[in-house]
Protein backbone atom coordinates (compact mmCIF):
# COMPACT_ATOMS: atom_id res chain seq x y z
CA UNK A 1 0.00 0.00 0.00
CA UNK A 2 1.98 3.52 -1.25
CA UNK A 3 2.56 5.74 1.81
CA UNK A 4 0.23 8.99 1.97
CA UNK A 5 1.82 11.59 -0.07
CA UNK A 6 3.10 9.66 -2.61
CA UNK A 7 1.20 10.01 -5.87
CA UNK A 8 1.17 6.94 -8.15
CA UNK A 9 1.86 7.82 -12.12
CA UNK A 10 -1.36 7.63 -14.03
CA UNK A 11 -0.99 4.42 -16.19
CA UNK A 12 -1.23 4.40 -19.97
CA UNK A 13 -4.95 2.89 -21.54
CA UNK A 14 -5.60 0.17 -23.51
CA UNK A 15 -6.17 2.58 -26.05
CA UNK A 16 -2.53 3.45 -25.58
CA UNK A 17 -1.65 0.27 -26.10
CA UNK A 18 -3.25 -0.36 -29.29
CA UNK A 19 -1.84 2.74 -30.98
CA UNK A 20 1.66 1.86 -29.99
CA UNK A 21 1.22 -2.24 -30.87
CA UNK A 22 0.18 0.07 -34.33
CA UNK A 23 2.98 2.28 -34.25
CA UNK A 24 5.78 -0.91 -33.92
CA UNK A 25 4.16 -2.91 -36.93
CA UNK A 26 3.94 0.00 -39.05
CA UNK A 27 7.52 1.05 -38.61
CA UNK A 28 8.37 -1.90 -38.88
CA UNK A 29 7.35 -2.02 -42.70
CA UNK A 30 8.69 1.12 -42.89
CA UNK A 31 12.30 -0.27 -42.04
CA UNK A 32 11.86 -2.96 -44.48
CA UNK A 33 10.71 -0.18 -47.34
CA UNK A 34 13.79 2.24 -46.05
CA UNK A 35 16.60 0.19 -46.99
CA UNK A 36 14.56 -1.87 -49.98
CA UNK A 37 13.69 1.30 -52.20
CA UNK A 38 17.41 2.93 -52.54
CA UNK A 39 18.55 -0.88 -53.33
CA UNK A 40 15.80 -1.45 -56.00
CA UNK A 41 16.68 1.75 -57.45
CA UNK A 42 20.00 1.24 -57.66
CA UNK A 43 19.61 -1.52 -58.98
CA UNK A 44 17.09 -0.16 -61.71
CA UNK A 45 19.82 3.16 -61.96
CA UNK A 46 23.81 4.31 -62.12
CA UNK A 47 22.40 7.71 -61.73
CA UNK A 48 22.61 9.36 -58.62
CA UNK A 49 20.14 12.50 -59.65
CA UNK A 50 17.73 9.76 -60.43
CA UNK A 51 18.44 7.21 -57.19
CA UNK A 52 17.85 11.29 -55.19
CA UNK A 53 14.64 11.91 -56.96
CA UNK A 54 12.77 9.02 -55.54
CA UNK A 55 13.82 11.09 -51.70
CA UNK A 56 12.66 14.00 -52.84
CA UNK A 57 9.95 12.63 -54.37
CA UNK A 58 9.05 10.91 -50.99
CA UNK A 59 10.01 14.61 -48.98
CA UNK A 60 8.12 16.45 -50.75
CA UNK A 61 4.56 16.10 -49.70
CA UNK A 62 5.63 17.42 -46.42
CA UNK A 63 6.17 20.79 -48.27
CA UNK A 64 3.31 20.98 -50.47
CA UNK A 65 0.34 19.50 -47.81
CA UNK A 66 1.43 19.90 -44.44
CA UNK A 67 -0.64 22.68 -43.96
CA UNK A 68 -3.25 21.44 -45.75
CA UNK A 69 -3.06 17.75 -43.71
CA UNK A 70 -2.96 19.82 -40.45
CA UNK A 71 -6.20 21.81 -41.07
CA UNK A 72 -7.34 18.29 -42.41
CA UNK A 73 -6.90 16.81 -39.25
CA UNK A 74 -8.71 19.48 -37.32
CA UNK A 75 -11.87 18.31 -39.65
CA UNK A 76 -12.45 15.27 -39.45
CA UNK A 77 -12.53 11.99 -37.40
CA UNK A 78 -8.55 11.67 -36.52
CA UNK A 79 -9.35 7.81 -36.17
CA UNK A 80 -10.94 7.81 -39.16
CA UNK A 81 -7.97 9.38 -41.25
CA UNK A 82 -5.18 7.05 -39.47
CA UNK A 83 -6.88 3.73 -40.67
CA UNK A 84 -8.12 4.76 -44.02
CA UNK A 85 -4.44 6.10 -44.55
CA UNK A 86 -3.02 2.97 -43.19
CA UNK A 87 -5.43 0.83 -45.72
CA UNK A 88 -4.87 2.78 -48.90
CA UNK A 89 -0.94 3.05 -48.37
CA UNK A 90 -1.32 -0.99 -48.33
CA UNK A 91 -2.77 -1.41 -51.09
CA UNK A 92 -0.21 1.11 -52.93
CA UNK A 93 2.88 -0.81 -51.12
CA UNK A 94 1.05 -3.77 -52.32
CA UNK A 95 0.86 -2.62 -56.21
CA UNK A 96 4.54 -1.77 -55.96
CA UNK A 97 5.36 -5.60 -54.96
CA UNK A 98 3.21 -6.93 -57.83
CA UNK A 99 4.82 -4.45 -60.34
CA UNK A 100 8.35 -5.74 -58.82
CA UNK A 101 7.88 -9.09 -58.85
CA UNK A 102 6.54 -8.88 -62.60
CA UNK A 103 10.32 -6.53 -63.23
CA UNK A 104 7.84 -3.75 -64.33
CA UNK A 105 9.61 -1.65 -62.14
CA UNK A 106 11.21 1.64 -63.68
CA UNK A 107 12.26 5.13 -61.57
CA UNK A 108 9.12 7.08 -62.46
CA UNK A 109 7.34 4.06 -60.87
CA UNK A 110 9.46 4.24 -57.61
CA UNK A 111 9.46 8.22 -57.75
CA UNK A 112 5.53 8.03 -58.03
CA UNK A 113 5.04 5.33 -54.79
CA UNK A 114 7.18 7.65 -52.51
CA UNK A 115 5.06 10.63 -53.28
CA UNK A 116 2.04 8.60 -52.71
CA UNK A 117 3.33 7.39 -49.88
CA UNK A 118 4.91 10.55 -48.50
CA UNK A 119 1.20 12.01 -49.06
CA UNK A 120 0.06 9.43 -46.46
CA UNK A 121 2.34 9.94 -44.06
CA UNK A 122 1.95 13.79 -43.91
CA UNK A 123 -2.02 12.97 -43.61
CA UNK A 124 -1.42 10.23 -41.20
CA UNK A 125 1.29 12.63 -39.24
CA UNK A 126 -1.43 15.53 -39.09
CA UNK A 127 -3.85 13.30 -37.28
CA UNK A 128 -1.78 11.36 -35.06
CA UNK A 129 -0.55 14.19 -33.50
CA UNK A 130 -3.62 14.58 -31.33
CA UNK A 131 -4.37 10.72 -30.56
CA UNK A 132 -1.83 11.13 -27.45
CA UNK A 133 -3.32 14.01 -25.90
CA UNK A 134 -6.85 12.21 -25.93
CA UNK A 135 -5.54 8.57 -24.69
CA UNK A 136 -3.08 9.43 -22.34
CA UNK A 137 -3.27 11.92 -18.89
CA UNK A 138 -0.83 14.93 -19.14
CA UNK A 139 1.61 13.51 -16.37
CA UNK A 140 2.27 10.34 -18.69
CA UNK A 141 2.52 12.16 -21.64
CA UNK A 142 6.66 11.83 -21.44
CA UNK A 143 5.81 8.45 -20.81
CA UNK A 144 4.15 7.21 -23.66
CA UNK A 145 6.08 9.70 -26.04
CA UNK A 146 9.16 7.90 -24.76
CA UNK A 147 7.78 4.35 -25.29
CA UNK A 148 6.34 5.41 -29.07
CA UNK A 149 9.49 6.62 -29.98
CA UNK A 150 11.44 3.22 -28.52
CA UNK A 151 9.31 1.05 -29.92
CA UNK A 152 9.55 2.63 -33.40
CA UNK A 153 13.35 2.81 -32.81
CA UNK A 154 13.70 -1.14 -32.58
CA UNK A 155 11.28 -2.07 -34.72
CA UNK A 156 12.56 0.62 -37.46
CA UNK A 157 16.19 0.53 -37.51
CA UNK A 158 17.07 -2.19 -35.04
CA UNK A 159 14.61 -4.67 -36.38
CA UNK A 160 13.25 -3.86 -39.85
CA UNK A 161 16.34 -2.34 -42.09
CA UNK A 162 18.89 -5.21 -41.69
CA UNK A 163 15.25 -7.46 -42.14
CA UNK A 164 14.81 -5.55 -45.19
CA UNK A 165 18.28 -6.00 -46.74
CA UNK A 166 17.76 -10.30 -46.17
CA UNK A 167 14.38 -10.14 -47.63
CA UNK A 168 15.30 -8.23 -50.80
CA UNK A 169 18.27 -10.52 -51.22
CA UNK A 170 16.16 -13.38 -51.18
CA UNK A 171 13.29 -11.61 -54.14
CA UNK A 172 12.98 -7.63 -54.85
CA UNK A 173 9.64 -7.90 -53.98
CA UNK A 174 9.50 -9.47 -50.97
CA UNK A 175 10.16 -6.08 -48.54
CA UNK A 176 7.31 -4.48 -49.89
CA UNK A 177 5.20 -7.23 -49.45
CA UNK A 178 5.40 -7.76 -45.89
CA UNK A 179 5.59 -3.84 -45.62
CA UNK A 180 1.79 -4.14 -47.56
CA UNK A 181 0.67 -6.59 -44.96
CA UNK A 182 2.48 -4.21 -42.05
CA UNK A 183 0.03 -1.71 -43.06
CA UNK A 184 -3.25 -3.71 -43.09
CA UNK A 185 -2.24 -5.12 -39.67
CA UNK A 186 -1.72 -1.32 -38.28
CA UNK A 187 -5.11 0.19 -40.00
CA UNK A 188 -6.54 -3.46 -38.32
CA UNK A 189 -5.10 -2.43 -34.56
CA UNK A 190 -6.46 1.37 -35.39
CA UNK A 191 -9.99 0.94 -36.37
CA UNK A 192 -11.96 -0.35 -33.12
CA UNK A 193 -9.32 2.59 -31.47
CA UNK A 194 -11.88 3.57 -28.73
CA UNK A 195 -12.00 7.19 -27.51
CA UNK A 196 -13.45 10.67 -29.26
CA UNK A 197 -11.00 11.16 -31.79
CA UNK A 198 -13.76 13.88 -33.20
CA UNK A 199 -12.61 17.87 -33.62
CA UNK A 200 -14.57 20.30 -31.48
CA UNK A 201 -17.28 21.91 -33.66
CA UNK A 202 -16.18 25.33 -34.92
CA UNK A 203 -18.13 28.31 -34.15
CA UNK A 204 -19.58 31.09 -36.94
CA UNK A 205 -19.24 30.94 -40.36
CA UNK A 206 -17.11 27.31 -41.74
CA UNK A 207 -13.74 28.28 -42.59
CA UNK A 208 -11.65 27.59 -45.83
CA UNK A 209 -8.76 24.46 -45.39
CA UNK A 210 -6.47 27.63 -46.54
CA UNK A 211 -7.59 30.03 -43.61
CA UNK A 212 -7.48 26.78 -41.16
CA UNK A 213 -4.08 26.26 -42.15
CA UNK A 214 -3.23 29.83 -42.45
CA UNK A 215 -4.35 29.89 -38.38
CA UNK A 216 -2.26 27.05 -37.37
CA UNK A 217 0.33 28.99 -38.47
CA UNK A 218 -0.21 32.37 -36.98
CA UNK A 219 -0.95 30.63 -33.42
CA UNK A 220 2.42 29.26 -33.72
CA UNK A 221 4.46 32.31 -34.64
CA UNK A 222 2.41 34.06 -31.59
CA UNK A 223 3.10 31.63 -29.09
CA UNK A 224 6.26 32.65 -27.76
CA UNK A 225 7.73 29.33 -25.97
CA UNK A 226 6.42 27.28 -28.90
CA UNK A 227 7.99 29.47 -31.17
CA UNK A 228 11.41 29.51 -30.16
CA UNK A 229 10.75 25.59 -29.46
CA UNK A 230 10.30 25.28 -33.11
CA UNK A 231 13.65 27.13 -33.85
CA UNK A 232 15.33 25.25 -31.81
CA UNK A 233 14.19 21.85 -33.28
CA UNK A 234 15.07 23.38 -36.95
CA UNK A 235 18.31 23.83 -35.83
CA UNK A 236 18.55 20.34 -34.20
CA UNK A 237 17.09 18.69 -37.99
CA UNK A 238 19.38 21.11 -39.64
CA UNK A 239 22.44 19.10 -37.92
CA UNK A 240 20.74 15.76 -37.92
CA UNK A 241 20.05 15.68 -41.78
CA UNK A 242 23.75 17.44 -42.05
CA UNK A 243 25.46 14.71 -40.26
CA UNK A 244 23.62 11.79 -42.26
CA UNK A 245 24.49 13.04 -45.58
CA UNK A 246 28.28 13.08 -45.19
CA UNK A 247 28.82 10.26 -42.58
CA UNK A 248 28.64 7.32 -45.00
CA UNK A 249 31.62 9.03 -46.50
CA UNK A 250 33.26 9.65 -43.48
CA UNK A 251 32.99 6.57 -41.97
CA UNK A 252 34.60 4.84 -45.47
CA UNK A 253 37.51 7.58 -46.18
CA UNK A 254 38.01 8.80 -42.38
CA UNK A 255 37.16 5.73 -40.53
CA UNK A 256 38.11 3.00 -43.28
CA UNK A 257 35.03 0.93 -42.66
CA UNK A 258 33.43 -1.14 -45.15
CA UNK A 259 29.50 -1.23 -45.86
CA UNK A 260 29.07 -3.48 -43.05
CA UNK A 261 31.02 -1.63 -41.05
CA UNK A 262 28.75 1.56 -41.64
CA UNK A 263 25.28 -0.37 -40.70
CA UNK A 264 26.54 -0.82 -37.76
CA UNK A 265 27.66 2.34 -36.87
CA UNK A 266 24.36 3.95 -38.38
CA UNK A 267 22.66 1.49 -35.97
CA UNK A 268 24.50 2.57 -33.05
CA UNK A 269 22.17 5.85 -32.88
CA UNK A 270 19.07 3.33 -32.63
CA UNK A 271 20.77 2.23 -29.45
CA UNK A 272 21.41 5.40 -27.66
CA UNK A 273 17.83 6.11 -29.19
CA UNK A 274 16.01 3.56 -27.31
CA UNK A 275 18.27 4.50 -23.80
CA UNK A 276 17.16 8.21 -24.83
CA UNK A 277 13.75 7.07 -25.28
CA UNK A 278 13.62 5.38 -21.69
CA UNK A 279 15.69 7.43 -19.53
CA UNK A 280 13.73 10.85 -20.84
CA UNK A 281 11.04 10.89 -18.96
CA UNK A 282 12.82 10.01 -15.33
CA UNK A 283 14.73 13.11 -15.83
CA UNK A 284 11.50 14.74 -16.73
CA UNK A 285 10.23 14.39 -14.01
CA UNK A 286 13.24 14.63 -11.93
CA UNK A 287 14.51 17.86 -13.68
CA UNK A 288 11.95 19.60 -14.91
CA UNK A 289 11.57 20.50 -19.25
CA UNK A 290 13.62 23.38 -19.41
CA UNK A 291 17.16 21.86 -18.17
CA UNK A 292 15.91 18.57 -19.95
CA UNK A 293 16.13 20.76 -23.18
CA UNK A 294 19.02 22.28 -22.34
CA UNK A 295 20.94 19.71 -21.22
CA UNK A 296 20.18 17.27 -24.27
CA UNK A 297 21.00 19.99 -26.47
CA UNK A 298 24.23 20.38 -25.00
CA UNK A 299 25.27 16.69 -25.07
CA UNK A 300 24.21 16.48 -28.96
CA UNK A 301 27.02 19.29 -29.42
CA UNK A 302 29.54 17.19 -27.74
CA UNK A 303 28.61 13.95 -29.34
CA UNK A 304 28.36 15.61 -32.98
CA UNK A 305 31.83 17.25 -31.85
CA UNK A 306 33.86 14.08 -30.38
CA UNK A 307 32.57 12.37 -34.26
CA UNK A 308 34.00 14.91 -36.18
CA UNK A 309 37.34 13.90 -34.39
CA UNK A 310 36.97 10.60 -33.91
CA UNK A 311 40.27 8.37 -35.58
CA UNK A 312 38.92 4.87 -34.30
CA UNK A 313 35.66 2.93 -35.23
CA UNK A 314 35.22 2.58 -31.56
CA UNK A 315 35.01 6.64 -30.41
CA UNK A 316 32.69 7.29 -33.36
CA UNK A 317 30.32 4.35 -32.32
CA UNK A 318 30.36 6.08 -28.48
CA UNK A 319 29.69 9.51 -30.27
CA UNK A 320 26.92 8.34 -32.45
CA UNK A 321 25.05 6.44 -29.38
CA UNK A 322 25.59 9.48 -27.68
CA UNK A 323 24.00 11.58 -30.02
CA UNK A 324 20.92 9.22 -30.88
CA UNK A 325 20.10 9.42 -27.06
CA UNK A 326 20.09 13.05 -26.85
CA UNK A 327 18.56 13.44 -29.95
CA UNK A 328 16.00 11.28 -29.07
CA UNK A 329 15.55 12.51 -25.48
CA UNK A 330 14.93 16.28 -26.83
CA UNK A 331 12.74 15.12 -28.95
CA UNK A 332 10.52 12.71 -26.92
CA UNK A 333 10.40 15.92 -24.63
CA UNK A 334 9.63 18.50 -26.82
CA UNK A 335 6.17 16.67 -28.51
CA UNK A 336 5.34 16.85 -24.72
CA UNK A 337 5.62 19.94 -24.89
CA UNK A 338 3.65 20.57 -27.40
CA UNK A 339 0.90 18.12 -26.44
CA UNK A 340 0.48 20.51 -23.09
CA UNK A 341 0.80 23.70 -24.65
CA UNK A 342 -1.61 23.25 -28.21
CA UNK A 343 -4.72 23.27 -27.68
CA UNK A 344 -6.69 20.10 -28.73
CA UNK A 345 -8.93 21.50 -31.36
CA UNK A 346 -5.48 23.76 -33.08
CA UNK A 347 -3.27 20.35 -32.30
CA UNK A 348 -3.38 19.23 -36.26
CA UNK A 349 -2.46 22.43 -37.90
CA UNK A 350 -0.09 23.72 -35.35
CA UNK A 351 1.73 20.47 -35.28
CA UNK A 352 1.98 20.48 -39.38
CA UNK A 353 3.63 23.93 -39.20
CA UNK A 354 6.11 23.22 -36.45
CA UNK A 355 6.73 20.00 -38.98
CA UNK A 356 7.06 21.82 -42.20
CA UNK A 357 9.44 24.49 -40.53
CA UNK A 358 11.69 21.60 -39.13
CA UNK A 359 11.52 19.40 -42.20
CA UNK A 360 12.63 22.43 -44.56
CA UNK A 361 15.79 23.26 -41.98
CA UNK A 362 16.69 19.48 -42.46
CA UNK A 363 16.67 19.94 -46.56
CA UNK A 364 18.66 22.34 -46.28
CA UNK A 365 21.36 20.95 -43.54
CA UNK A 366 21.72 17.99 -46.46
CA UNK A 367 22.43 20.52 -48.64
CA UNK A 368 24.91 22.96 -46.91
CA UNK A 369 26.84 19.47 -45.14
CA UNK A 370 27.34 18.60 -48.96
CA UNK A 371 28.77 21.91 -49.90
CA UNK A 372 31.08 22.08 -46.28
CA UNK A 373 32.63 18.86 -46.93
CA UNK A 374 32.97 19.54 -50.41
CA UNK A 375 34.95 22.61 -49.75
CA UNK A 376 36.80 22.55 -46.44
CA UNK A 377 36.92 18.39 -45.41
CA UNK A 378 34.87 15.84 -44.31
CA UNK A 379 35.59 16.80 -40.51
CA UNK A 380 34.55 20.22 -40.79
CA UNK A 381 30.29 19.43 -41.05
CA UNK A 382 30.57 17.91 -37.52
CA UNK A 383 32.80 21.13 -35.82
CA UNK A 384 29.89 23.29 -37.13
CA UNK A 385 27.19 21.88 -36.51
CA UNK A 386 28.64 21.02 -32.88
CA UNK A 387 28.58 25.20 -32.89
CA UNK A 388 25.15 25.11 -33.97
CA UNK A 389 23.93 23.21 -31.26
CA UNK A 390 25.55 25.22 -28.38
CA UNK A 391 23.58 27.99 -30.14
CA UNK A 392 20.63 25.66 -29.80
CA UNK A 393 20.93 25.39 -26.73
CA UNK A 394 21.10 28.87 -25.71
CA UNK A 395 18.45 29.43 -27.72
CA UNK A 396 16.58 26.85 -25.94
CA UNK A 397 13.17 28.41 -24.14
CA UNK A 398 13.14 28.18 -20.14
CA UNK A 399 9.31 28.92 -19.50
CA UNK A 400 7.83 25.98 -20.92
CA UNK A 401 4.79 24.70 -18.69
CA UNK A 402 1.66 25.78 -19.77
CA UNK A 403 1.22 27.56 -16.15
CA UNK A 404 4.58 29.96 -16.39
CA UNK A 405 2.55 31.41 -20.05
CA UNK A 406 1.27 34.50 -18.21
CA UNK A 407 4.53 35.04 -16.19
CA UNK A 408 7.06 35.18 -19.44
CA UNK A 409 8.20 38.26 -21.06
CA UNK A 410 5.28 38.35 -24.47
CA UNK A 411 2.26 37.17 -22.05
CA UNK A 412 -0.46 38.40 -24.24
CA UNK A 413 0.17 36.41 -27.50
CA UNK A 414 -0.01 33.10 -25.59
CA UNK A 415 -3.28 34.49 -23.43
CA UNK A 416 -5.29 35.55 -27.03
CA UNK A 417 -4.58 32.17 -28.66
CA UNK A 418 -6.34 30.04 -25.98
CA UNK A 419 -3.40 28.59 -24.68
CA UNK A 420 -3.56 26.80 -20.95
CA UNK A 421 -2.19 29.27 -18.23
Amino acid sequence: MPSAGISRAPSLTAGFHQVWSSVVVSSLGDGLRLVALPLLAARLTCDPRSIAAVTLAGQLPWLLFGLQAGALADRIDRRRILWTVDVARALVVGLLAVAVAAHAGSIPLLAAVAFVLGCGQTLFGGAFSSVVPVLVEPAARPRANGRLQAGALISNTLLGTPLGAVLFAVTAALPFAVDCVSFALSAALLLPLRGDFRPAPAGGKPATLRRDAVEGVRWLWRHWVLRRLCLVAGIGNFVGAAVIAVLVLFAERSLHLDAMGFALLLSSSAVGGVAGATLAPRVFTRLGPGPLLRLTMAGGALCVALLGAATSAAVAGVAVVGYGAASVAWNVTAVSQRQELVPTALMGRVSMAYQMATGGAAALGAAASGLTAHAFGLRTPFFACGLLLVAACLLSPRPVRAQDECAGPNPAPAAADGSRG
